[in-house]
């Protein structure tokens, strides 16, 4: 196991969302936002946020995050980026490829200040999926 996994690993451990004898997470959605760049550039306005009630997976043995919506949604770990913390925010991040081959980041944030509220992210530079999350 390289390093920044095993770190990654003992950190979500360490918030208390580990499943037992797994390097398996598992998540449930509660809400859905879009966000893409407009023609000149800008960004835009997150959309309006849509009810969601769907299971996703954090899953370091097959280095993969699926996020089972009526449309599967399978993204291939490429690089277990370094967390980052600060006084608002623990961000856990990775480097995939989505179904389609696609490179995007998908961040995964716990919102200190916000109640510990998480938050996953799927970047794709002109297009940003946000899905509230918890855990399971």
């Amino acid at each position: 196991m390289t390093p920044i996994k095993f770190v990654i690993v003992l950190l979500f451990f360490g918030f208390g969302i580990h499943t037992a004898q797994s390097q398996t997470y598992k998540f449930k959605t509660s809400g859905l936002s879009v966000l893409e760049k407009k023609q000149n550039g800008k960004w835009g306005n997150w959309s309006n946020l849509q009810l969601t009630n769907i299971l996703v997976t954090l899953d370091t043995n097959k280095n993969r995050i699926v996020v089972y919506s009526e449309a599967i949604q399978l993204f291939n770990i490429v690089t277990y980026l370094p967390a980052e913390e600060n006084e608002n925010d623990t961000v856990y991040s990775f480097t995939c490829k989505d179904n389609d081959g696609i490179d995007c980041t998908v961040s995964i944030i716990t919102r200190k200040k916000q109640g510990n509220r998480k938050q996953m992210y799927i970047n794709y530079g002109e297009r940003i999926i946000l899905y509230n999350i918890f855990n399971m």
